[in-house]
This record gives structure tokens, sequence and C-alpha cells, in this order.
């Protein structure tokens, strides 16, 4: 079961956490919440061997 990526995510752009592990098998699930961000050039994910993408959020103030 995917984990709640809405809080996760918002978490992550306010600071509450440093970064995001998103496995495999949620990767979809992340994916159609963060498509819709207009910070999503600014959460950059970096892959792990396994499939994993750990995200961490980049400010650059460009988004609206």
């Amino acid at each position: 079961m995917a984990l709640n990526y809405h809080q996760l995510i918002d978490d992550l752009i306010n600071g509450k956490i440093n970064e995001l592990s998103v496995p495999p098998a949620d990767f979809m699930a992340f994916r159609d919440i963060w498509q819709d961000l207009p910070q999503r050039t600014e959460i950059v994910g970096n892959a792990q061997r396994n499939g994993t993408i750990i995200y961490h959020f980049n400010v650059s103030g460009n988004h609206q």
C-alpha cells in the first residue's frame, strides 16, 4: 500500500523532513501527485541501485 505522498511531499517542501524515499512499488503513486505540483522542478531525486529514489527539496524560488 502506498504511503500518503500528499502529506510527505508537503512535509518535504515545508522543511519538516529532509528527504523522501520512494520505493519502486510506490513510484506511480508518488508521480501522480508530484506531476501536478508547481514546485516539481525543485523536488530532485537520486536513483539508488535497488530502484528506490531519494528525493530532496532544492529551493530555487522559481515556482508560482
